[in-house]
């Protein structure tokens, strides 16, 4: 009796004690759901949303192509050096080289590797050096995407928060799209693709498989283990590393691995590729100045260029090596343009014998006292035609009535006080104008010039032609103008003979086929169409003389350098050898080389016969060995 009496007033007195102890825990328990909240809205508060990552726009850069697409002639680059390569056209061999280097259960644990973690911690203490630390391939895309790389707390919780969210919204092989795509790779290089296209040259989908070990491998420390950097021997040993790894998992067999371990690996030079150099930095001027820097630089234009890339590496090839020989002429530099004369594309363009080379002589004044500059495009710089402009005038005669029968006499003249000579000092009594524009006579050229049709008129026809540079009045330039006496472009008489090629059509120098953008979308394309400007059968008459050995030979020689049968071509040196000319066609192709120094320093005796009609035979033999 008394221990129940005593129980009742125990419990009566603990009463108010339990129902305190319980009112306590509630305000605990609500104090903690409230800190957690707080502390969960703190380390959220301006949250990134991870489905932003299927909304992000990355900076892209923009490429210029040859006329195929298939061959990249320069990259426009920001900060960021990235391309975007799609999970497909990724090699499985790469996501395994990757998946084994960083994050060996990335297709089995939910974003963060609980497990990862602790081993991370364990081995870090046993002083282990292992492949991966503690983050997955998740928490790695979060943490490049959205944070900073603070080592807080805050900054831990927050990539913890946004990786799960990631991995509910998104598949792994999505996430592995974006992460491929985004992983830094040192210097400005981001994403597999730009790797692949710095390091060995090639897209990431043609990547061997010891390759995609090295690509994978540097994702651990990009600065560390640039394959241009001083821990090479250091890439190597991590690359045979992810190699066994990925033969531990079953990605290879173990003697893959080895096989791979062994194969040799030619890293491409640490430069930025430049392609046809003069073409195609002129392409990118008139890119930066029509859509801006930073325009090309974000959003990955694809410019499809009008450029054979074949017949552009055999042009640099020719051009370099007919370069060399010229030097005995003292001719220092070389320049050639080819183009389609039926819709003006420019197919080939070298603006000097090496853009690749040192100023010459050495310790010259670019622009002032240099016989061979490299940089210049000598190509769309004013020049001396010397009689390659000749044809022009001729063809003002023919619409005149004057046909290439018509007879001049080739004899001393005098035109108040201007008294030209032909270029091997005799004259030839009457002539033809067939004979005397195949042997390209100097003085039956002044007569014509003077006597059947004029200046005012020569100059109006090589307008119609597309020659833009004779500006200034007919009394400039008087008589010595069918010898050469105005400047020009080499561009634009390649596109001037262009005429006579397509029966008399002039065509707008064409440079650039099409601009698309990231999205596919066309923003500028080519639209341009052939101007008749000359009768047909002019050109033909034109088209006949120049490909008439039989007229020319007798000055030079039936065996001579120009003579391929069926091709149109005039040659032209201007006074005291300081250029040299051959421009030469068919109905498909024009090409039209110049030689000569970019101070106007003389050449030694050295007409355009000899200094720019090798380059021009050999490439077009090359081109017509290709038709």
């Amino acid at each position: 009796m008394k221990i129940k009496i005593y129980k009742e007033r125990l419990v009566k007195k603990l009463k108010p004690l339990l129902k305190n102890i319980f009112n306590i825990a509630i305000v605990l328990i609500l104090a903690g759901i409230i800190l957690g909240l707080s502390l969960f809205l703190y380390y959220t508060k301006d949250f990134p949303r991870p489905d932003s990552l299927s909304e992000r726009s990355f900076v892209e850069p923009t490429k210029i192509y040859d006329r195929t697409g298939k061959v990249v002639l320069y990259t426009i680059y920001g900060e960021e050096k990235r391309d975007i390569i799609p999970l497909d056209n990724i090699p499985k061999h790469l996501v395994h080289a990757v998946v084994s280097a960083e994050d060996d259960d990335f297709y089995k644990h939910f974003g963060i590797d609980f497990n990862g973690i602790a081993r991370s911690i364990l081995e870090n203490l046993k002083g282990w050096n292992r492949s991966q630390g503690g983050s997955t391939i998740s928490q790695q895309l979060i943490r490049n995407t959205f944070l900073t790389g603070d080592k807080t707390i805050s900054r831990k919780v927050r990539e913890i928060i946004l990786t799960l969210e990631l991995e509910r919204r998104y598949s792994k092989d999505e996430i592995m799209e974006f992460y491929l795509n985004q992983i830094p790779f040192g210097g400005n290089a981001y994403g597999v693709e730009s790797a692949a296209q710095t390091f060995f040259n090639k897209s990431a989908s043609d990547l061997e498989v010891q390759e995609s070990a090295i690509i994978a491998s540097i994702i651990k420390s990009p600065s560390r283990l640039s394959p241009y950097g001083n821990y090479t021997e250091e890439l190597m040993i991590r690359k045979d590393y992810v190699l066994d790894r990925m033969a531990y998992l079953g990605y290879l067999s173990e003697d893959e691995a080895q096989e791979y371990k062994e194969k040799e690996i030619i890293f491409s030079p640490s430069a930025q590729l430049l392609r046809a150099p003069h073409f195609t930095l002129e392409i990118t001027q008139y890119l930066e100045k029509t859509y801006g820097e930073d325009y090309l630089k974000t959003r990955g234009l694809k410019v499809y260029t009008s450029i054979d890339w074949e017949l552009q590496q055999k042009a640099e090839e020719i051009v370099k090596q007919k370069g060399q020989d010229n030097i005995r002429y003292n001719a220092h530099n070389l320049s050639l343009v080819a183009l389609n004369p039926n819709n003006g594309e420019i197919l080939a363009m070298v603006g000097s014998a090496d853009y690749f080379k040192d100023p010459y002589p050495e310790g010259c004044t670019p622009g002032k006292n240099c016989r061979f500059e490299p940089y210049p495009n000598v190509a769309k710089r004013l020049r001396q035609p010397g009689s390659a402009f000749k044809p022009f005038v001729y063809t003002d005669a023919f619409k005149k009535g004057y046909t290439d029968k018509t007879i001049v006499v080739d004899e001393p003249i005098n035109y108040a006080g201007y008294s030209p000579k032909n270029y091997d000092g005799m004259y030839r009594g009457a002539i033809t104008l067939r004979s005397a524009l195949a042997q390209s006579l100097n003085v039956p050229a002044v007569k014509v010039l003077a006597e059947m049709t004029s200046v005012e008129d020569s100059i109006k026809t090589a307008s119609d032609f597309g020659i833009t540079t004779l500006t200034k009045p007919a009394s400039f330039y008087g008589l010595p103008l069918v010898l050469g006496g105005g400047e020009v472009t080499l561009l634009e008489m390649t596109s001037a003979y262009g005429v006579f090629a397509s029966n008399g059509y002039a065509n707008t120098p064409v440079s650039i086929l099409k601009i698309v953008d990231s999205s596919g979308k066309i923003v500028e394309e080519k639209n341009s169409s052939p101007k008749k400007v000359l009768d047909s059968n002019i050109a033909k008459m034109i088209n006949d003389i120049l490909s008439d050995n039989d007229a020319r030979s007798p000055m030079f020689g039936y065996n001579s350098t120009i003579n391929i049968p069926g091709i149109s071509v005039k040659t032209g040196t201007t006074q005291n050898y300081k250029d040299g000319w051959t421009i030469g066609y068919n109905n498909s192709i024009v090409i039209g080389v110049w030689a000569g120094n970019n101070d106007n320093t003389p050449m030694i005796n050295a007409p355009g016969i000899s200094v720019a009609a090798p380059a021009w035979r050999e490439l077009f033999e090359y081109y017509l060995s290709k038709v």
